[in-house]
């Protein structure tokens, strides 16, 4: 287990000073050659440990990134399915609403027919009664015509039998009758 409150850098390593040579203690150069390697040591472990925490930062800061990314794809998911609901919702009112429009219209346009119907038959029904109006006139008029020419052949009769008995007819008749 690591103590965390007793730090050693590689300067501390340098500068510490062992005390007084002892008869019989370690021999002072081999004793600066390894504090010169632990310190080396210490320098290459701190270098490495510095390395590694800006490593683990860059990696917290990329999880970060990438969480924040799969968070902001996430709502975007959302956003495009609500909007995809709303836009289908939507779509299926305007269609109602064209159908309804385009039944209105259809109402509309039969009604208009109808109309132009009725007043098509009513206008024919008085063309017919028309018709058969001046067709009567005709008849009348012919009739009319017909009781003349009969009334003028049965004067002209009359009138050739006086004539005949000594009477005259008149010019415009004689112009009539063919002989």
């Amino acid at each position: 287990m690591i103590d965390e409150t007793f730090h050693l850098t590689p300067l501390d390593v340098r500068r510490y000073e062992f005390g007084k040579k002892a008869i019989g203690g370690y021999d002072p150069e081999r004793v600066d050659q390894f504090r010169d390697q632990v310190a080396e040591e210490l320098e290459r472990l701190t270098r490495v440990n510095q390395d590694l925490d800006a490593k683990a930062r860059g990696f917290h800061e990329q999880l970060r990134a990438f969480r924040e990314r799969d968070k902001a794809i996430n709502e975007a998911l959302i956003s495009a399915q609500q909007l995809r609901a709303e836009i289908r919702e939507q779509a299926e009112k305007e269609g109602q609403l064209i159908i309804r429009e385009a039944r209105s219209d259809a109402e509309r346009l039969l009604d208009q027919a109808r109309t132009e119907i009725r007043r098509m038959e009513d206008q024919l029904g008085t063309l017919e009664r028309a018709r058969r109006a001046y067709l009567a006139q005709i008849r009348t008029l012919v009739e009319r015509q017909l009781s003349e020419i009969t009334a003028a052949e049965q004067t002209s009769v009359t009138d050739a039998s006086q004539r005949d008995a000594g009477g005259g007819s008149p010019e415009w008749m004689g112009s009539l009758v063919k002989e």
